[in-house]
């Protein structure tokens, strides 16, 4: 975190690599640079043996407010293909998301709308404080949350998802819990050490067996019974081979 001019921060604590937002007095608002940062510190990640979960959260008030100004007139201004670009980068970010080998947790404070809500969807994890909102309001403007859709639909019912995107509101931290968005919501006092307590039950398990297993979860998202029970059966016999389930194994035994 050495230059606090960057749109994003990158640093590790122990097994906890931290990505902020880092555009405060936009609201942390999403545009090319902010995006092009995520994906660098993500790489980071993956280049670094040692972290285990990764947590992105928002600089001051807000965890993402969605697309600056600028960016939405560059979208009103693009061509076709400029704008398929554009709408192809934000869709590899959420992929990276998902590929990534450790668990992405999304801290949300204050607002995450439009594509920032889309960023908490995609992330494996979302905590919430109890003044968050959440929100695709896209549809009031004339455009479409269409590249989270897909994995929104795998986070909630379909009709929550339908009235979620359609209607355009805002839903406190409870109610985006209560749908399946958010799955902790913590007090506003004690958010960032109940966060940090979250994450520190990461410390207490395998990394690759918590890799497998996302691996796994998302791998089957398209599967028919037969085939994920196939793919479930390929993973356990990897798992049994690693040196960490050796190790639990024999510690277990000699108890």
């Amino acid at each position: 975190m050495s230059d606090t001019n960057l749109p994003v921060l990158y640093s590790v604590e122990g097994h906890v690599a931290r990505i902020t937002l880092n555009r405060p007095d936009k609201r942390n608002a999403l545009n090319d640079e902010l995006i092009a940062g995520i994906k660098r510190s993500l790489h980071e990640v993956e280049r670094d043996g040692l972290v285990r979960v990764v947590v992105i959260s928002g600089a001051g008030k807000d965890f993402c407010s969605g697309a600056d100004l600028s960016s939405l007139q560059k979208i009103a201004d693009a061509s076709v293909a400029e704008n398929q670009d554009d709408a192809r980068s934000l869709m590899e970010l959420f992929l990276m998301l998902r590929e990534l080998t450790v668990p992405v947790v999304a801290a949300v404070q204050g607002r995450a709308l439009a594509g920032g809500c889309g960023l908490a969807t995609a992330c494996d994890l979302v905590l919430a404080s109890s003044s968050a909102r959440f929100g695709y309001p896209e549809v009031r403007i004339g455009f479409v949350p269409a590249i989270v859709l897909a994995i929104l639909r795998r986070n909630v019912s379909e009709k929550n998802a339908f009235s979620l995107i359609t209607r355009g509101e805002q839903l406190s931290a409870a109610e985006a819990q209560r749908i399946g968005l958010v799955n902790e919501v913590f007090s506003e006092d004690t958010f960032t050490t109940d966060v940090d307590q979250y994450l520190e039950a990461f410390n207490e398990t395998s990394k690759s067996a918590v890799t497998l297993t996302k691996k796994l979860l998302y791998q089957i998202d398209g599967l028919d019974l037969n085939a994920a029970l196939e793919t479930g059966v390929d993973v356990n016999v990897i798992a049994r081979m690693t040196e960490d389930c050796k190790q639990g194994i024999a510690k277990f035994l000699k108890k």
